[in-house]
């Protein structure tokens, strides 16, 4: 393994050309970037269209949750068997089928009235991102050069995945105005194309040579593990994080996790090669995507619980007041590999994270009669620039220097990161809420808002700790 020297290339000629790409490539890039935003757009839509869904199909706040919840077990449970998975069988099979799987689950969930099977397809869409996500990741930097080809085209892949959540609550809320069933139906149509533009673009791949072993009771034991993490976390705060179920919950997973670990140092061909995590700017960028995540993930939350039920804003107005934010990470995409060659990742990444919890900081001062324009556009404004420096970043740092046959497994680890951190946070942020026991409705705008204001300030601490994580010196010096 190298060193990341090729986060930051000063030496390079400044009169040096700008990336050209063929069609066919821009044709691949588009689809593998499709299906990121696809993910994003299904996370962030589906979650302004639970009132509807829940006055329809008449279900409590308890069974709601499991309709996003399901999708974040499937999808953190299995992201780095997905990865891994996508090297040894190879990339693009792993991709088409994923794709097509998640294509069929969107149609069944916009047609059926039972809300068991709703909630199943949304598990299955999450396995199914679980797939995509990484293996479009290692499509990329197996055919784009490392250094100013494949950062440009990893900002750009990235940055649709950023979008693709901050538009979906625009794109939702328009959907819902329909029918909460085209939040699942819109996806469809654009899967399929995409699956036939994929079969035509992505190149074919061979299988790694290291299929010959392909470690099952590592795949087991890691799905199985994660998956009781993951579903550990999401229940904690209602079942109550020193409950008996909790306990046992974290207790029986870290005892998997571990059995995990113990197979991975014995077999042959490891699911994981746990030298990847020795690097340090391998371990720094994945913590640092865990706070970015998590924080703003929470953060988007708490935001829209108060300006929806506290203030009365319409799930499309509270859409409209995060778009800035939404803007900004799409409007950055054909900059964000220059600043990176200019800066370095691990300096955008400072600033970014800095941005971020500037922005958390300056909206504890939000009151229950904001200004928009004052109060609140600032810090979305703040946060949309710190996402756009950091993310692409991020996920650059996070792969630089890792040989071919590990991309698959450097992306898997990246965006468990990415998902299984927002979990975490999300769920601390739920259990910090709800722990007051106020409900709106009952009590006083400014009572509620200080229910949530814990809430708040967990987000910007996650920040400021990614903050200092990404600060820390290197055991390797490097240029950054």
């Amino acid at each position: 393994m190298t060193s990341p020297t090729t986060l930051k290339t000063p030496a390079e000629p400044p009169l040096v050309s700008a990336v050209r790409w063929t069609r066919a490539q821009w044709l691949l890039l588009m689809v593998v970037c499709t299906v990121l935003a696809l993910d994003g757009l299904d996370v962030s839509m589906v979650g302004v269209a639970l009132p509807s869904i829940g006055q329809e199909l008449h279900l409590g706040t308890d069974s709601l949750q499991w309709i996003v919840s399901a999708y974040v077990l499937g999808y953190g449970s299995l992201l780095l068997l997905g990865g891994r998975l996508a090297d040894l069988l190879g990339r693009r099979r792993i991709f088409l089928i994923a794709l097509t799987v998640f294509a069929a689950a969107s149609l069944l969930g916009g047609l059926v009235d039972d809300p068991a099977v709703l909630i199943a397809t949304r598990f299955v869409k999450g396995l199914a991102a679980a797939f995509t996500a990484p293996t479009g990741f290692s499509i990329i930097t197996t055919n784009f050069a490392e250094g100013r080809e494949r950062n440009k085209a990893l900002s750009i892949f990235t940055t649709f995945g950023a979008s693709g959540f901050s538009l979906g609550l625009v794109v939702g809320g328009l959907m819902t105005s329909l029918s909460w069933r085209w939040t699942f139906l819109v996806s469809v149509p654009i899967a399929v194309v995409v699956v036939l533009l994929g079969i035509k673009f992505i190149p074919k791949d061979k299988p790694s040579a290291e299929n010959s072993g392909h470690d099952i009771w590592g795949a087991v034991t890691l799905a199985l593990g994660m998956l009781g993490l993951v579903y550990t976390l999401v229940s904690a705060p209602e079942q109550g994080w020193g409950s008996v179920a909790t306990i046992a919950g974290f207790a029986v997973s870290v005892a998997v996790l571990a059995a995990f670990a113990v197979i991975e140092n014995k077999v042959k061909h490891p699911l994981i090669r746990f030298g990847i995590l020795k690097e340090g700017w391998v371990a720094r960028a994945n913590l640092s995507a865990v706070g970015l995540f998590g924080s703003y993930l929470s953060f988007q939350f708490i935001v829209t619980m108060f300006l929806q039920s506290v203030l009365g804003w319409t799930p499309l107005g509270m859409a409209l007041a995060l778009l800035p934010a939404g803007l900004l990470v799409a409007t950055s995409a054909p900059f964000a590999d220059r600043l990176i060659e200019k800066f370095g990742a691990t300096q955008l990444i400072l600033t970014g994270l800095t941005a971020l919890g500037l922005g958390y900081v300056l909206f504890l001062r939000v009151g229950t009669t904001p200004n928009y324009a004052l109060d609140i556009l600032p810090s979305v404004v703040l946060l949309g620039i710190g996402f756009a420096l950091a993310f692409p970043s991020i996920n650059v740092q996070a792969t630089a220097g890792i040989k071919d046959s590990e991309q698959g497994l450097a992306a898997g680890l990246i965006q468990t990161s990415t998902q299984v951190g927002a979990a975490l946070v999300l769920a601390v942020t739920t259990a910090l809420v709800s722990g007051h026991g106020q409900a709106a409705g009952t009590v006083s705008a400014q009572a509620m808002l200080e229910q949530y204001r814990p809430g708040l300030i967990l987000s910007a601490a996650v920040a400021i700790a990614a903050l200092l994580v990404a600060a820390a010196p290197s055991r390797k010096r490097v240029r950054t």
